[in-house]
């Protein structure tokens, strides 16, 4: 693997490898001392075209427990808006002394085209590219899924056997094809539920199975329910109009105490973030002890660390 571009591109054997590396650096969470010399001397360019909260920090605390050095990049401010090109920027960061790049843009592809491109030689991590791919949320995702479905004996495991629901924008969502991607990989059953004005066409040629009623889906008994943010943004610049109102999209596609409590008792309700209260999720749904919200965010650093020293370390020990 030099480069991590897609959750799709990962075979099973691989995303194991990931899922198992990122137990390992959970370990080190409980240690006085929390950073590892692994990546120590490494330089790690962090390029953010596109604004970001949880994956940004995410990553910065990755590469620092790994002692990496960092060079941060953010659209605002930049070069960018004197006409400087993700070329220009990447060779810059480059000739700067960056080893690996971490890439978030609002073009879709665009950290492929970095990573297939003669202007770096260096590992590309797509850290999500327009409504296409986000494959680091995809395996926190699954490493929250496994900690909590299959228990201590989960290394080297997948999720056959699971079912996992996810729920809501689909149509603007990174995050939902490469969990669908990453979760039939791993062997797990993935049902979609969205109006119909939010399923993006083709999406019958997916892994997955579909439909527009949330009721039917938590029927069936899922051991995983993720809600997805509406993206507003992304509606509003295509001219809106995906569903008549929020109340009535809370009614059929929102998760409530209702909807949560007729879920089996086991089953875990997970969120990409940031959520939207009271719309795609409840206040009060939110903060259910079935909720993983928060755990999902410290596991997408043991994730990313586990990720960056696979590309990075290049076979030395991690502790």
């Amino acid at each position: 693997m030099k480069h991590l571009l897609s959750a799709g591109d990962l075979s099973l054997d691989e995303a194991l490898l990931i899922l198992d590396t990122a137990e390992t650096m959970r370990e080190t969470n409980a240690r006085t001392i929390r950073k590892l010399p692994a990546l120590r001397g490494r330089t790690i360019a962090i390029m953010f075209f596109e604004d970001s909260t949880r994956t940004r920090l995410s990553f910065e605390a990755a590469a620092k427990r790994l002692s990496a050095d960092i060079l941060n990049f953010s659209a605002k401010g930049s070069s960018l808006s004197k006409g400087e090109s993700l070329k220009d920027t990447a060779q810059t960061l480059k000739a700067m002394g960056a080893e690996a790049f971490i890439v978030r843009h609002q073009a879709s592809g665009a950290a492929h085209r970095l990573a297939a491109s003669s202007w770096i030689d260096a590992p590309v991590i797509n850290a999500g590219d327009g409504t296409h791919q986000h494959p680091t949320q995809a395996l926190l995702d699954a490493f929250t899924m496994r900690r909590h479905l299959l228990g201590a004996d989960r290394l080297g495991k997948d999720l056959s056997g699971k079912h996992v629901v996810i729920v809501g924008d689909i149509l603007h969502s990174r995050v939902a094809r490469s969990n669908v991607d990453l979760l039939h990989t791993l062997g797990a059953k993935v049902t979609l539920v969205a109006p119909p004005t939010l399923m993006p066409v083709g999406v019958q040629a997916w892994n997955c199975e579909i439909t527009y009623d949330l009721d039917e889906a938590i029927a069936e008994g899922p051991e995983a329910l993720m809600m997805l943010r509406v993206q507003h943004e992304r509606m509003s610049a295509a001219g809106g109009g995906y569903f008549p109102s929020p109340e009535e999209y809370h009614r059929a596609y929102g998760l409530d105490l209702a909807r949560s409590n007729a879920l089996p008792e086991d089953a875990i309700v997970l969120h990409p973030g940031p959520m939207n209260r009271g719309l795609e999720i409840s206040a009060e749904a939110a903060d259910i002890d079935k909720s993983v919200v928060v755990e999902q965010v410290q596991n997408g650093v043991y994730v990313r660390m586990a990720v960056l020293y696979l590309l990075l370390a290049h076979g030395e020990e991690a502790a």
